[in-house]
């Protein structure tokens, strides 16, 4: 029987690749989604106090 040999630098720097791009791919998608609903939030608010001031601007006259 033939036993089995252990990868060398090549194999193991190309497995590494292999996983990294997949694993990176997902931690851009999740920080971009993690951004937008951020933003999302800061124009959430702004249109609020934007009412507001609309509301006291309109009550005021």
């Amino acid at each position: 029987m033939i036993p089995l040999q252990v990868p060398g630098g090549p194999e193991i720097l190309v497995m590494l690749l292999v996983l990294a791009i997949p694993l990176a791919i997902v931690a851009a998608v999740v920080v971009l989604l993690r951004n937008r609903s951020g933003r999302v939030e800061e124009l959430e608010t702004r249109v609020a106090e934007l009412e507001a001031e609309l509301r006291r601007n309109e009550q005021s006259r």
